[in-house]
């Protein structure tokens, strides 16, 4: 299994204090979240399905006990 691309991720924190994002960079490039399409919770991660300001599809996810984000999936 290849290990996750791990991305900085710019968040916003609703009222009940969950984080989603809003932007994340890989390397120099930012990636402004235009929709967040789907969102699904697993046992170790949140997951969250995007579709960013460059028009491709993304799938990050968020390790909370870690607190770091990683990029589970790309489709252009």
């Amino acid at each position: 299994m290849k290990t996750p691309l791990e991305v900085s991720v710019e968040c916003y924190a609703g009222y009940r204090g969950e984080q989603e994002p809003r932007a994340f960079s890989i390397g120099q490039r930012r990636i402004a979240v235009e929709e967040i399409l789907d969102r699904w919770i697993a046992p170790d991660h949140r997951y969250f399905k995007v579709r960013g300001d460059d028009g491709a599809s993304y799938v990050v996810r968020h390790d909370a006990a870690a607190d770091r984000w990683e990029l589970a999936f790309y489709r252009r």
